[in-house]
């Protein structure tokens, strides 16, 4: 099978743009729980559908009384928090395109999207955001409108709330006027990719990508998002992932809370009690470590050994076709170590979560079915930002792990003769800001994902790697990384490993650590000690590191073919909120590594 396809479930023919979301949601349910929303106290507070529509409304009046018109373009830069939800709406409402900026990018990324895409005025989350963004509009000359910010006010006055108390400038007929002006088909943002490979690239997205995938996404997916659920969203919403889910669930009714800070995840999980989470595999490698260290510190490693390998038998055998009911012994197990382990677990996440989606990276298929066994399935998806966000699913009731599901609805997959995944649907952009850069992005209308993959016997995607990640050894031999790379970092003390050996004779690896978590580990361990954060990625090594990092890579070697083992490795450590090396979604740029640690590389063939 090389193409797999899924027909829509809802058209979306029948809305002007994405404001008709709120707008029908509004009149659906006005005093529905929309958000919560942390005051000045620190405690949470409800946000009825009214209200955030209000806000939305205020907004956008005053960002039409301060001189934005149809088609301008509107920069956000701020961590995730609920006024961005507010802006992003009300950039719509006024007419506008939204034009997303990572919180942590670079000032050179700042000034570049700034200028590319033409923005008129910006709005920054904190004073360092704004100063950011106006020295952006100095070197660019554009932002003739302005920074304006979340927060408090600086000399200048430019906030939010200033701009919303400038609404009764603006009348509501006029308002709904510019709102239904852009149709289906217009810009509704450009996002700048994250760049792991090359220069961010302006992606184009209409209305209708929008709509078609919130629509059909919602449908499919009902038993997750719905009116009696909530969830928290602590992705950056500058990434196109995070700003969907949140679409799809304020058109469903779905309560959601937004979270900046990573180390204040846990606490408010207790507090908010999500049922439904979106995650990148990092959080929950870590949530399985943290529970395995758990169980060292009480001297229960070999309980828990067992109660994971039982939890991992208990997601295979409910992934089983047709499975009958489990086996006796299997049940009696589970039960043991729902009582000891998996009940607790599953509290720490707020004792409510019914399923977790995970996406921006490839999820191992044995934690997948970890948390399968622990109560919690996982969703896992696959898209990118051309795509909208997610183009494969699984679906609750058929997950496969290991695969990234199926085509959503709308949506076709195709694998090229090279073992590329192409797409078309609902979803897929219609190109890049640039229109060079569309040059090598298409082939026979689908868009090329630069992804190798294959399809199952029915139909679902199993990614193998990136297409430009691929290693061709100075004896020929072709090498896709990923599987070695993605055993290596199943640990939690592991970020990213990093295959290396192009036009070599032999593969070798440089292995990027978490040196909060191998300083954590080192203690437990008896060893205790520092991991100095080398910008240049100087080896460390440290002796109980280096021996744990070689059973690592000896178990991902056994793991694939002789031509594909490593030989040689380095540890090395690293500044991991480093955006030179690393993307706000956590993806490692490949090229700006091994140029920045082309000397570690070269004594790995010394």
């Amino acid at each position: 099978m090389n193409e797999a396809s899924t027909p829509l479930l809802v058209d979306v023919d029948g809305h002007r743009n994405v404001t008709d979301l709120l707008v029908h949601r509004e009149q659906r349910a006005p005093e529905h729980a929309a958000f919560d929303v942390r005051d000045a106290a620190g405690e949470w507070d409800i946000v009825t559908t009214r209200e955030y529509a209000v806000a939305v409304r205020d907004l956008a009046k005053g960002l039409i009384a301060t001189g934005v018109r149809p088609g301008d373009t509107v920069a956000i830069m701020a961590p995730t928090r609920y006024e961005w939800a507010v802006a992003d709406l009300a950039i719509w409402f006024a007419g506008g395109v939204v034009v997303p900026i990572y919180d942590t990018a670079a000032p050179a990324q700042v000034a570049a999207i700034v200028a590319d895409a033409g923005v008129r005025l910006a709005i920054g989350g904190s004073a360092a955001h704004t100063a950011l963004l106006r020295t952006a509009f100095d070197d660019s000359q554009a932002g003739d409108l302005g920074v304006w910010s979340m927060d408090v006010a600086d000399a200048r006055g430019l906030t939010l709330a200033t701009l919303s108390a400038r609404a009764g400038e603006v009348g509501d007929d006029e308002l709904e006027t510019r709102r239904t002006m852009a149709d289906i088909d217009a810009p509704a943002t450009i996002v700048y990719t994250s760049g792991t490979t090359g220069e961010p690239k302006g992606a184009v997205l209409t209305h209708r990508n929008f709509l078609g995938q919130v629509l059909n996404i919602a449908a499919a997916y009902g038993e997750v998002v719905h009116e009696g659920g909530n969830t928290i969203i602590f992705l950056p919403l500058a990434h196109v992932l995070a700003r969907g889910l949140q679409l799809i669930c304020l058109s469903s009714g779905m309560r959601i809370a937004h979270l900046s800070d990573p180390a204040s995840v846990v606490a408010t999980l207790a507090v908010l009690r999500p049922t439904f989470l979106v995650v990148v595999p990092r959080v929950l490698q870590k949530i399985q470590a943290a529970a395995a260290q758990k169980a060292a510190d009480k001297r229960l490693t070999r309980l828990w050994t067992a109660a994971t390998a039982t939890a991992v038998a208990w997601g295979r055998h409910a992934e089983a076709p047709e499975a009958a009911q489990a086996p006796r012994s299997l049940r009696l197990r589970r039960a043991l170590f729902d009582r000891l382990f998996f009940g607790r677990l599953r509290a720490v996440m707020g004792g409510r979560v019914d399923y977790i989606l995970s996406g921006g990276a490839t999820l191992d298929a044995e934690l997948s079915l970890f948390f399968r066994g622990l109560g919690t399935p996982i969703i896992e998806g696959y898209g990118l930002t051309e795509t909208t966000a997610p183009l494969t699913g699984n679906l609750p009731g058929n997950i496969r792990s290991g695969t990234v599901g199926r085509p959503l609805p709308g949506s076709t997959v195709r694998i090229s003769a090279q073992g590329e995944i192409l797409a078309r649907g609902i979803g897929v952009f219609r190109g890049y800001r640039d229109p060079r850069h569309d040059a090598e992005a298409f082939v026979d209308g689908f868009f090329r994902t630069g992804d190798l993959g294959h399809l199952d016997d029915e139909g679902r995607v199993v990614l193998v790697g990136r297409l430009k990640d691929v290693i061709v050894t100075s004896n020929g031999k072709t090498i896709v990384p990923a599987a070695w790379e993605q055993s290596v970092e199943s640990s939690p003390l592991v970020s990213h490993a990093i295959m290396v050996g192009e036009g070599r004779s032999y593969l070798s690896a440089l292995i990027l650590i978490d040196p909060v978590e191998v300083v954590a580990w080192l203690r437990s361990a008896g060893a205790p000690g520092e991991v100095p954060v080398d910008r240049d990625l100087a080896e460390i090594a440290e002796p109980h590191l280096r021996r744990h990092i070689q059973h690592l890579v000896d178990t991902a070697n056994a793991r694939v073919a002789r031509s594909e083992q490593v030989r040689r490795f380095t540890v090395v450590s690293t500044d991991l909120d480093d955006p030179a090396l690393v993307t706000p979604t956590m993806k490692i740029k490949r090229r700006a590594v091994l140029e920045r640690g082309a000397q570690a590389v070269a004594d790995l063939y010394t």
